[in-house]
Order: structure tokens, then C-alpha cells, then sequence
């Protein structure tokens, strides 16, 4: 029986076994159980979770099944992406959205914009994922609202009921995983594991968490990173598992971060109890200067006993010590395998640049230990694509003998590719086709589950706003938004285009009538304005 009837008639038994509930319409009430089929977080974090576990099944057994997703710094933000997914691909499939830390900082702090550098506060970060996930149920109840008001047309119209109602049984949501950052866990284990917490209640089923000293984070892409010894980082992917245990989702995904590509300094010299163990491993790749006389030690200096020898870690003025130059890879390789070893389910990789020969030169030296792993990548905006895939595409030519006399030579003029003059060339073309294919060839060849970009929608909005505001206020006026927004949101068929139904006010006639009956006092009808759409 159809799972929409089959509620239909669960709310009439309840109806007749209470006789003061004769104002309750049986179907009205499952109309509203559908459209809010998520009745908590943990219920959205466990139909996440399930998700991204076959999800990562899939790519295991094929790579061009890898999933995507794009950083999403408010719920509206969200709810268009499922939207548009959902209509033009015609399912929400291997489509994700990620929460950035860094545009909840620069976009959503109570403080005012800032920095990526955890200084926003704790609680901004669950309360846009619990903002996220009730726009995204807004979606599906806007989106069954619809189909409910065809059924209502059909069956006044004698025409196929049952299509109708195999689509309402068959109805996709639009609520999706949500990958959120965690930062650097924003103090100890301790205050990792309740922020945590709070995450999962409010939907999260993967937690992405970095290796860099908590009250010393920086962006990925800025200079400065400092990282924590190993112990260290596996306390805080212990306090995530144990806290989506607590919660009762076992299959929560841990997405381990290691920033020790660009990282150069640590905070601390971690005690190793044993030759060969991780402490010991993390300090062999600390810059030292050997001593061979103690009067060679100052006051105050710091020495320690490495390889049979006593040694003295480089020491800056803030009391930082340096890792000696050209260790970041290895460094890379042991962050991942001891992660993967204690917990995490994924990892993330900060590079330099979009190359997918680097990423995969790492991932096979990770999989020399760990033949499964898989990494979430960051197609970061901070990586100015354009250059990096024309440089690349000059650098394989050259060492091909072609000739490259039309184009700049980077190593003299670093921009000079940018020029656009260069957009329709042989070279910027195939560079292009780079860019098209990098995610495809990143996870067939490097390893790479989860494709990101964690700031789209920070320069979306951005360059939207900019076109428009050159528009209006310039010589163009209203045409800057009737040309450029509205007719091409109607000839899109874009949801926000009737933005009343969108914002729910449609929904809320619905219960005004389920609720009020004939008294209700409705907002839409033949004067509302979005009859003109």
C-alpha cells in the first residue's frame, strides 16, 4: 500500500479514538508529517552518515563515483544549491554541502568579519548547520506542497490519481550530508568533544578536523601554521568518535586535516617514551644544530638525545621550534597513515596548488600503508586556477620543444598569462580543459572521494552584488535588474523567482486552512503580485 495512504489512514485511527479531534483532517496532518519527515538532528545525522558510507563504497569500487559539494554560508545559500542540483540533474546523488569555518568567520561572527583563525564564536558553527538543514526541509516542504496541490487538481479533475501519489511515496529529499569544519577543535580534547556534540545534534554526520595548534590556527593558505605532535591530534579525533558514539551514530565520518604541507614550526617537543615511537618520529624532523660540548648550551637552552647524539632544537624569539626545510611530504605521509590508523575515515590534504600529480604522489605513498584511503580536497579558491593550469600547460610544452613564443614566460613575468588576450589561445584552451577534467583525473588517479570548493558562494555573492550595483546606480537603472536577474531567473525557472512560495508563505495558507478552516485569512489569491509569474 502507498506509504502516503497507508498515513492517511494511521491519522484517521487516531482521530476516531479520541472524539474531541473532530477538527483534525487525517490527510492535512500526514501532508504536514511528510514535508518535516526529519523530526530531529540525530535523525538527519544518521541519514547522512548512511549516506556518505555508501557513498564511499561506491568510489572504492568505481572512482567516477566520487561526490562534490560546494561551502555554503547560509541556509538560503543551501537550500538554492539542493534546489538547482535536484532540477537539473534530476537527483540529489553524490551531492553534498560543505560548512566553511572560514566563511563562517569572515561572514557569520557576531563579532563582525574576521580572519580564519578560530576566533568566531563556538556556537556559530552548529547553529548554521541546524539553520542549513531547516532550509533545506523548507525545500522539501515547498516542493510536496506542489505536488500535494496536483492531487488535490487531479482527483477535482477525474484524472490519474495514483502517478500523483507514487511520486509523493517516491519523493527525494533535499536535505543532503553536510561536511563541517571543526577547525582545530577550538581548545582542548575536551572542548573539541562537546563542540562536537553540538554539531551532530544539529545534523552533522562528518566532522573535519585539523592538525594545527588550536589558539595558533591559521587558514590553510596563509603563512604561520603551527602543528600539534600526534598524540595530540588523536585525542581530538578520539573526543569526535566518542561523542558521535555518545549520540548513538556509530558510523559518523571523521575527516582528518593535515596543514603540514606549508607548516614549518610546532608549538611543542612531544616526550617520547620508546625509540621509534610517534613523539620520537614527529621530533626526528625538528631543525637541530648537534652539540659537542655542553658549555656550547646557553641559559635557558633546550636540548634533547636524538639518534645517539644531544642535540638543540631550533628555537625562535615566540618560543616556536622549526622543522627542517623539505619535510612537509614526509611529514604529510605520517599525519595521514597515523590518522587513518587511530580513527579517521577521510583525509584532507592543504596544497600549494591544484596539481594533480603532487596530490597523487602523496596519496600513493599513504596507500603504501593504508591501500584504501581517500582524501576530501580542497579546490580552494585561494589557488588562482587560471595561472596555475596555464603554467602547467607552459611548463609541458616547453619540456616538449614547442614553441612558446606567442606567451610569456612565467618565470620572468608571473602574471603575464593572465592577460586576457591569452583566453582564446591553443594554450589557455588546453589549460582549460584541465581545469574541466581536474576532478575526474584527481579521483581516478590521486585518491580523491570528495571534491569541495569551500568559498563559491562568498564570490557568487560577491560578483553578483557588483554587477547589479554597477548597474542600478549606474546608467542602466532598473534594467540592471530586470535584464540581468529577473528575466533570466523566469527563463531559468528558478524557484526564487516566486519568492512568497519560496519564503513559505503558500505553506502557511495550507495550515491557516488546515487550521481555520473557512475563517482563514489567506495572503494568497487573485490580487497576490506572483500571479504575474
Amino acid at each position: 500500500m502507498s506509504a502516503y495512504l497507508e498515513q492517511i489512514k494511521q491519522f484517521a485511527n487516531l482521530k476516531d479514538a479520541e472524539n474531541t479531534w473532530g477538527g483534525i483532517n487525517s490527510e492535512y496532518a500526514t501532508r504536514m508529517h511528510f514535508q518535516n519527515r526529519f523530526k530531529t538532528g540525530l535523525e538527519i545525522a544518521q541519514y547522512t552518515a548512511d549516506i556518505m558510507r555508501k557513498d564511499m563504497a561506491d568510489y572504492d569500487g568505481d572512482t567516477s563515483k566520487y561526490t562534490q559539494s560546494l561551502g555554503c554560508w547560509h541556509g538560503f545559500t543551501a537550500q538554492q544549491l539542493a534546489i538547482s542540483v535536484k532540477k537539473h540533474r534530476g537527483t540529489m546523488d553524490k551531492s553534498y554541502i560543505y560548512l566553511s569555518g572560514w566563511m563562517v568567520a569572515a561572514l557569520r561572527s557576531e563579532f563582525g568579519p574576521l580572519p580564519d583563525q578560530s576566533m568566531h564564536e563556538k556556537t556559530t558553527v552548529p547553529n548554521l548547520i541546524n539553520e542549513i538543514y531547516s532550509f533545506l526541509k523548507q525545500a522539501d516542504a515547498r516542493e510536496l506542497r506542489h505536488i500535494f496541490v496536483e492531487l488535490d487538481e487531479a482527483r477535482a479533475n477525474g484524472s490519474d490519481v495514483d502517478s500523483v501519489i507514487q511520486r509523493i511515496d517516491g519523493f527525494q529529499t533535499h536535505v543532503v550530508p553536510i561536511i563541517a569544519d571543526i577547525d582545530a577543535g577550538f581548545g582542548n580534547e575536551e572542548a573539541t568533544y562537546l563542540l562536537a556534540k553540538r554539531m551532530i545534534e544539529a545534523g552533522a554526520c562528518a566532522i573535519q578536523v585539523e592538525n594545527q595548534v588550536s589558539d595558533a590556527k591559521q587558514c590553510g593558505h596563509q603563512a604561520g601554521k603551527v602543528t600539534v605532535p600526534h598524540e595530540d591530534f588523536l585525542a581530538k579525533i578520539n573526543a569526535i568518535r566518542y561523542a558521535f558514539l555518545e549520540l548513538g551514530i556509530d558510523n559518523g565520518i571523521i575527516v582528518a586535516r593535515t596543514d603540514s604541507l606549508g607548516a614549518s614550526l610546532t608549538q611543542k617537543i612531544p616526550v617520547s617514551k620508546e625509540a621509534g615511537d610517534l613523539a620520537s618520529q614527529y621530533n626526528n624532523f625538528l631543525e637541530t644544530n648537534a652539540i659537542h660540548d655542553l658549555n656550547e648550551l646557553k641559559e635557558n637552552d633546550i636540548s634533547i638525545h636524538q639518534g645517539g647524539k644531544l642535540v638543540k632544537p631550533i628555537r625562535l624569539d615566540n618560543g616556536l621550534y622549526s622543522f627542517r626545510e623539505g619535510t612537509g611530504f614526509d611529514r604529510v605521509v605520517l599525519d595521514c597513515v597515523t590518522s587513518l590508523n587511530h580513527g579517521a575515515d577521510l583525509l584532507w590534504i592543504e596544497t600549494e596548488k591544484p596539481n594533480v600529480a603532487q596530490i597523487a604522489e602523496m596519496v600513493n605513498a599513504v596507500r603504501e600503508h593504508v591501500p584504501d584511503a581517500k582524501l576530501v580536497y580542497n579546490n580552494s579558491p585561494s589557488f588562482n586556477w587560471t595561472l596555475s593550469f596555464r603554467e602547467q600547460v607552459y611548463a609541458e610544452w616547453k619540456n616538449a620543444g614547442k614553441d612558446l613564443s606567442a606567451y610569456p614566460d612565467p618565470t620572468i613575468d608571473a602574471k603575464g598569462l593572465m592577460d586576457a588576450k591569452y583566453d582564446d589561445t591553443e594554450l589557455s584552451k588546453e589549460a582549460d580543459a584541465l581545469v574541466q577534467e581536474f576532478q575526474k583525473d584527481a579521483s581516478r588517479e590521486a585518491g580523491i572521494f570528495h571534491h569541495l570548493i569551500t568559498l563559491p558562494t562568498y564570490h557568487e555573492t560577491a560578483l553578483g552584488t557588483d554587477i547589479l550595483s554597477e548597474g542600478y546606480f549606474g546608467d542602466l537603472g532598473m534594467l540592471a535588474y530586470v535584464r540581468d536577474i529577473q528575466r533570466v531567473e523566469i527563463r531559468r525557472d528558478m524557484a526564487s523567482v516566486k519568492h512568497q512560495d519560496l519564503a513559505g508563505s503558500n505553506i502557511g495558507d495550507d495550515h491557516k486552512e488546515y487550521f481555520s478552516g473557512d475563517n482563514a485569512l489567506l495572503a494568497g489569491g487573485k490580487d497576490n503580485t506572483m500571479n504575474q509569474f
